[in-house]
């Protein structure tokens, strides 16, 4: 038996088995944005050792989530990237990051924010938004990350990276959590200076009301 086998035959153990890992739910994360090259990885995640995530990479490859693909054109970089069996994870890595986000209120010493887990944070807070004829798009920054939401008859489509397009650019610290959970307006984070727009002021509540993530009662009260 290997060392992360639990024995038994069950279908969330067999799962606890392959994604239990440290460090391999957020792997998943970024692949499921888009393809990375070993370095993009590893500048997405500072913390983890070389040696670890060539590990981890292996076991995804191993367990059939991911594969390792050459880029066609100019760039023949080989990129890791997400297979039919690995995306089908994304309900479930969503679901698990609107649960530990309804706890967070600020960011603890020495953590940061990537353009991986900035596009994962918008992309749970707009679960469930129903669809609108009218299109609008936001770029958002936090410190360095830097991420794109489209809002439109399609739903709510979010990428890394700003968009040449957006209508509104919001550049945010750590209010923009309290701005999601729906605990500071939008024209409170304004004049406050949580957030600083270009673009039309106006829009930040058509942003507020897209993209939500309220706290838990739990994590409220035990701020109190």
């Amino acid at each position: 038996m290997r060392n992360r086998e639990y024995g038994q035959f069950c279908g969330l153990a067999r799962a606890a088995e392959v994604l239990g890992q440290r460090w391999t739910l957020l792997i998943l994360r970024d692949l499921l944005v888009g393809p990375r090259r070993y370095s993009d990885l590893a500048a997405g995640l500072p913390g983890i050792p070389s040696n670890l995530l060539s590990t981890r990479l292996k076991e995804l490859e191993q367990d059939g989530l991911i594969v390792r693909e050459a880029r066609t054109g100019a760039d023949r970089s080989i990129v890791y990237v997400v297979t039919d069996r690995g995306a089908e994870l994304q309900p479930a890595l969503d679901a698990l990051s609107r649960w530990g986000a309804a706890a967070m209120r600020e960011p603890r010493e020495g953590e940061i924010v990537t353009d991986a887990s900035l596009v994962s944070a918008l992309r749970v807070a707009a679960e469930g938004v129903a669809r609108t004829d009218r299109r609008l798009t936001f770029t958002v920054r936090v410190a360095d990350a830097v991420a794109h939401a489209i809002v439109g008859s399609d739903g709510v489509e979010v990428g890394a990276g700003e968009h040449p397009d957006a209508d509104l650019v919001i550049t945010a610290g750590p209010g923009l959590r309290d701005l999601l959970a729906g605990t500071l307006t939008p024209a409170t984070a304004i004049s406050e200076g949580a957030v600083t727009l270009d673009g039309d002021p106006v829009l930040l509540e058509d942003f507020a009301s897209v993209f939500t993530v309220p706290y838990s009662l739990a994590a409220t009260a035990s701020t109190r």
